[in-house]
């Protein structure tokens, strides 16, 4: 069984594509083009499934065309459309930078800043990335939104998918 945290989200599916079973891939992350994957994992009715691509073109800069194993008309890959589009963690790059998207579910740990803040510790689990703005902002699980800024994140430990941020004091209590 696939869990949620063993991978994280990479776009959702569009429409159906020509007759032959092709469906467009909104990403956010071209991830799949850059490391030795064989599948994507789809988010089908809440369960996790894994789909072999046959093969994928660019269409743009964040759209592709995916032609899937055993999805061979028109009506099959629009019975996709919409679905989430999941990348396994294992098969990303080691020598990849880190995207956002990679970072949903790590933890945020707040640096210790002086003795009048007293947060410190883990403030909570990145639920989301929302760069609806021009500041692209953490949106926790509590829905508190931290941003996600250079100047403020000290570390992020990819194998124990953990963000350590420097948090200005006040900031949590907006």
């Amino acid at each position: 069984m696939i869990r949620k945290e063993d991978c994280y989200k990479i776009g959702r599916l569009g429409k159906a594509h020509g007759v032959k079973g092709e469906v467009s891939l909104q990403f956010t992350d071209d991830v799949f083009d850059r490391a030795d994957a064989d599948y994507l994992i789809l988010d089908v009715d809440g369960i996790l499934v894994p789909f072999f691509m046959e093969e994928y073109r660019f269409r743009s800069d964040c759209v592709a065309l995916v032609k899937f194993c055993d999805v061979d008309t028109q009506q099959r890959a629009a019975e996709l459309t919409n679905c989430e589009v999941w990348f396994p963690r294992t098969l990303t790059p080691e020598d990849d930078e880190p995207t956002l998207a990679g970072l949903v579910g790590f933890e945020v740990i707040a640096k210790e800043q002086g003795a009048r803040d007293k947060k410190q510790g883990t403030i909570g689990r990145i639920a989301a990335i929302d760069d609806s703005t021009a500041n692209l902002l953490f949106e926790l699980e509590d829905g508190t939104l931290i941003p996600a800024n250079d100047d403020l994140i000290e570390d992020i430990d990819m194998e124990g998918r953990k963000i350590t941020m420097n948090i200005p004091e006040g900031l949590l209590a907006l």
